[in-house]
């Protein structure tokens, strides 16, 4: 009986860490969907960065004030640009293409796209006197990182996360994933460094980012530069095909 015990508990603990091992070696197939290259009519800018070609779909040109765009995880820009373009016809919205993403080479990292969104805002700063930053999902730990970084004029969060480390641990709690992961997008510890006036948007049904996740991350905010919006019955992936989504973010950016 001894023997079977020692032997099941063998192989209990060889599964254990070979789904750990398999989580970790594919750890950024897990976070990140490339997209494909999509023709969009829109203005394309190239920025050169850490030897990849990085692309930036540039809509409304020539606007005094201006809208960064970090999207989803497996969203794509070419994509989403007609309707942005839309609702923002008095901003200048630039949308990037993170690294593997559409026409942009390269591999996806935390690390990259970090430093592919502040080159971009350093690139077009002189260009606009305001600067608003937006991020959905995945997206919004970028938004963030720029917002402590650099001066942002309204900073918009949209289904976003405290970390990507604390979503995972929900997910796979047997595990020490602060360990194991990276590329932890930690917005929480972030925030302290924001100034901008900052807008978050919840999907009530949202099954993807657990409410404790974006609740701390609310807690974390100061109050008095913190707005909060719930979209009701819309979940993570369909909350930007409501009509009050963009009724929303046109109300919190204002103006161009």
């Amino acid at each position: 009986m001894k023997r079977i015990i020692k032997k099941i508990s063998i192989l209990i603990l060889l599964a254990y860490v070979g789904m750990g091992v398999f989580l970790y070696i594919n750890q950024r197939s897990y976070l990140y969907f490339p997209t494909a290259d999509t023709k969009t009519a829109y203005h394309h800018m190239t920025m050169h960065n850490d030897g990849e070609s990085i692309n930036v779909i540039v809509l409304n040109k020539g606007h005094k004030n201006a809208i960064l765009y970090f999207g989803g995880n497996a969203e794509s820009m070419a994509q989403s640009a007609d309707y942005i373009a839309g609702q923002f016809p008095d901003f200048t919205v630039y949308l990037l293409d993170y690294r593997g993403y559409g026409k942009s080479t390269g591999k996806a990292t935390e690390r990259a796209l970090y430093k592919d969104a502040l080159k971009l805002y350093d690139i077009i700063k002189s260009m606009h006197q305001r600067i608003s930053v937006g991020g959905r999902s995945l997206g919004t730990g970028i938004a963030t990182y720029v917002a402590a970084h650099r001066e942002v004029s309204k900073l918009a969060l949209i289904t976003p996360y405290d970390s990507i480390v604390n979503v995972a641990q929900e997910r796979y709690p047997i595990y020490p994933v602060s360990f194991l992961l990276n590329d932890q997008y930690d917005s929480l510890s972030r925030v302290k460094d924001i100034q901008a006036k900052t807008l978050i948007v919840i999907a009530e049904k949202d099954k993807v980012i657990p409410k404790e996740n974006t609740q701390r991350l609310i807690d974390a905010f100061d109050k008095k530069r913190l707005e909060v919006i719930i979209i009701k019955n819309r979940g993570h992936i369909d909350i930007s095909s409501d009509k009050r989504y963009y009724k929303i973010m046109q109300d919190f950016i204002g103006r161009g």
